[in-house]
C-alpha cells in the first residue's frame, strides 16, 4: 500500500462517517428495521476505486461504534455490520458494472444485517429485509449514482490537470 491509496481510503472512511453523522438530526433512520443511510451511496465506489474497500469498512466501523447508542444492537452491529460492508465492498469491486455492483450491498445488508435487527427490534425478519434492502436501493440509486458521477468527473479533472 502506498500513501495515495491510504489517503483515498481514509478520505472515503471520513466521508462515510460524516454522512452518517449528519443524519443524526433526522432521527433514527440510519439504524433500525427501516434504514436509509446516505453514506451507503458510497458503496458503488469500489467499482472504480479499490481504496474504497477498506475505506467503507473503517467508515462503517467508526459510524457504528460512535453511534452505538442510537442502534442498541451492540457489538454484533458494530462488528457484524462493518464486516458485511467489507464483504459487500470486495464483491462490488469484482462486478463489471453499476447494476451488478449494487447487488452485494443491497442483498448482503438486506439479508444479513436484518438477522440481528429483526431479533433486537422484534420486527418480522422479512419486513426488516424489505426495509433495509429498499433503503439500500434508494441510497445507491440516488446518492450512489451521484457520488460515482462526481468521483469519475473529479478523477478525469485531476488526470487532465498537468499541475498535479
Amino acid at each position: 500500500m502506498n500513501a495515495r491509496y491510504l489517503t483515498k481510503a481514509s478520505l472515503i472512511a471520513g466521508i462515510y462517517l460524516l454522512l452518517v453523522l449528519i443524519q443524526i438530526p433526522m432521527g433514527n433512520i440510519a439504524f433500525g428495521p427501516i434504514q436509509l443511510r446516505i453514506a451507503e451511496g458510497l458503496t458503488l465506489l469500489p467499482l472504480v476505486e479499490s481504496a474504497a474497500i477498506p475505506g467503507l469498512f473503517i467508515g462503517c466501523l467508526a459510524a457504528n461504534f460512535l453511534l452505538a447508542s442510537y442502534s442498541s444492537f451492540g457489538l454484533v452491529d458494530i462488528l457484524g455490520g462493518s464486516l458485511v460492508t467489507l464483504v459487500a465492498a470486495y464483491l462490488t469491486n469484482k462486478m463489471p458494472n453499476k447494476i451488478l455492483g449494487a447487488l452485494p450491498p443491497i442483498l448482503l445488508n438486506g439479508l444479513i444485517v436484518s438477522i440481528w435487527v429483526s431479533y433486537f427490534t422484534n420486527v418480522p425478519y422479512w419486513f426488516t429485509v424489505l426495509g433495509i434492502s429498499l433503503g439500500e436501493m434508494v441510497s445507491i440509486a440516488i446518492f450512489g449514482t451521484l457520488m460515482l458521477t462526481v468521483y469519475n468527473k473529479s478523477i478525469k479533472h485531476v488526470g487532465n490537470d498537468k499541475n498535479c
